[in-house]
C-alpha cells in the first residue's frame, strides 16, 4: 500500500478548512475538496505518516475502506460483517467505534456503534474463533462509521487520540485554548515570523509554544508517542522512521523572531513556564507577568493575538467595559501593531472602538466566534488611507 492512492479525510474546526487544505496541498496530497469541517484528498501510506505527524490544523486523519446504501438497519450490520476486516488489524487488537449520524433509519448514534462493533467482532469470531475486545478509553483501533440519509461511510481513524493533543501541556489554566486552533489562528493572522508575535493574555501559553514550533519547524507531533495507523497490520516502521528523521533534520533554531508571552496572573504564568518547558522552547520566546492594560512593550510593530477571558474569568459584570478597555489599550499602547482578537460572536466586540479590516468566523468547538484584525495606526485612519 506504500505507494497505493487512498481516499483520506483530515478532521478541523470550521473556519480552518483552507488553512488545512494548504497544509495538505504542501504535504502532496491530491484531489483536495474542502467540506464542512474536512477537508478530503487522496494519497498513500507515506502521505498518511505525514499528515498525522506534521499538520498543524487537522484533527484526525480518516482512510476511507468502504461506503455502501442502506434501506433498513439490519443493512448495516450485514454489510458491515462482510467487510474483510483482518486486512487492516488483528484480532488482537483492541476497537473502538465512534458513529456520527444524519436524517437516517436509525434513532441513535449510540446503538449503530453497538451494532457496528457487534458485526466486526462476529467476522473476527467466524473466521478466527476469537474476537477483539472494546476499549472506549485507549483503543488500538479506532473506526468511524458516518451515516447521512441512506449513505454509510466507514474509516479507520488513523490517528487515535485526537491531533490537538500534542503532548507537551503540561498543565491547563482554566479554558485553555485547542492546540489546533492556536496554530490556525496564528496561520490565519498571516504572522510570516518576521515581525513580532504578542499573545498579551498567555493563559497556559499555547498560542506561544505553537508560534514556536511553527518558527522552529518543530513537527506539531513531535511529542505524541502513539497514532493508530502504527496497530495496522501493514504498517511500515522504517517509513515512518524516516518520515520523522526527515522531519528533525528539517528543524531550525529560531533566528532574527522576537514571541512574547505575558499574562496578569502568576498562576497562569507558572503553568505556562512548565508547559514552554516541557516543549524544550524555554529560552526561545520572552515570558513575563504583565498585565496587559497596564504594560506597553519596547516593541514598535508586530502582531498581536488575543484570546480574551471571558465570564468568570474576567471577574467583572460589566463585559462591555472590558471590551472598551482593551480598545483603549490598543490605541494607546500598541501604535504600529495588528491585533487579532478571537472571542464569541456574542461578546460585545463593537465596544473595542475600531474598525476591524478582516473578520472571520471560527468555532471552538461548537462555540461560535468571531476572530478579527484591528490596525493600530498611528493617528486617525483617513490620515494614513491618505498616505497610501
Amino acid at each position: 500500500m506504500k505507494n497505493q492512492s487512498l481516499k483520506l479525510v483530515a478532521k478541523t474546526f470550521a473556519g480552518l478548512e483552507n488553512i488545512l487544505a494548504d497544509e495538505l496541498t504542501q504535504l502532496g496530497a491530491g484531489n483536495i475538496r474542502i467540506v464542512t469541517r474536512a477537508v478530503e484528498f487522496s494519497g498513500n501510506k507515506n502521505l498518511i505518516y505525514k499528515a498525522n505527524l506534521l499538520s498543524r490544523t487537522a484533527i484526525n486523519i480518516l482512510r476511507a475502506i468502504e461506503s455502501f446504501e442502506i434501506a433498513e438497519q439490519q443493512d448495516l450490520y450485514n454489510i458491515l460483517r462482510q467487510i474483510e476486516w483482518d486486512q487492516y488489524f488483528d484480532h488482537s487488537k483492541t476497537i473502538a467505534v465512534k458513529a456520527v449520524i444524519f436524517d437516517t433509519v436509525f434513532d441513535n448514534s449510540h446503538f449503530v456503534e453497538l451494532r457496528s462493533k457487534d458485526a466486526i467482532a462476529d467476522y473476527f469470531n467466524d473466521k478466527y474463533g476469537a474476537r477483539p475486545n472494546v476499549d472506549k478509553i485507549n483503543p488500538d483501533i479506532k473506526i468511524a462509521i458516518h451515516i447521512s440519509k441512506t449513505r454509510c461511510k466507514v474509516s479507520l481513524d488513523s490517528s487515535g487520540p485526537q491531533l490537538f493533543k500534542r503532548n507537551y501541556r503540561k498543565y491547563a489554566g482554566e479554558a485553555p485554548l485547542n492546540e489546533v486552533l492556536a496554530a490556525g489562528l496564528i496561520k490565519l493572522s498571516g504572522w510570516n515570523q518576521k515581525s513580532a508575535l504578542i499573545d498579551p493574555m498567555c493563559g497556559s501559553g499555547t498560542i506561544p509554544i505553537e508560534a514556536a514550533m511553527i518558527a522552529q519547524n518543530i513537527p506539531a507531533g513531535k511529542f505524541r508517542k502513539n497514532f493508530s495507523f502504527i496497530n495496522w497490520k501493514d504498517f511500515d516502521a522504517k517509513l515512518f522512521e524516516s518520515i520523522k528523521k526527515q522531519a528533525d533534520e528539517k528543524q531550525q533554531p529560531i533566528s532574527n523572531t522576537t514571541i512574547e508571552a505575558y499574562d496578569i496572573s502568576g498562576k497562569n504564568i507558572a503553568i505556562a513556564r512548565q508547559n514552554i518547558l516541557k516543549a524544550g522552547l524555554l529560552g526561545n520566546l520572552k515570558l513575563q507577568r504583565n498585565d496587559f492594560f497596564n504594560y506597553k512593550p519596547q516593541l514598535k510593530s508586530g502582531i498581536l493575538i488575543i484570546n480574551p477571558p471571558y465570564g468568570k474569568r474576567i471577574g467583572e459584570k460589566d463585559m462591555t467595559d472590558f471590551y472598551k478597555r482593551i480598545g483603549d489599550t490598543l490605541k494607546k499602547n500598541y501604535e504600529g501593531f495588528s491585533a487579532w482578537i478571537i472571542s464569541q460572536y456574542d461578546h460585545p466586540l463593537k465596544f473595542i472602538g475600531l474598525k476591524p479590516s478582516s473578520k472571520i468566523t471560527l468555532y471552538n468547538g461548537p462555540v461560535e466566534c468571531r476572530f478579527l484584525k484591528f490596525e493600530i495606526y498611528r493617528g486617525s485612519f483617513k490620515q494614513n488611507q491618505r498616505k497610501i
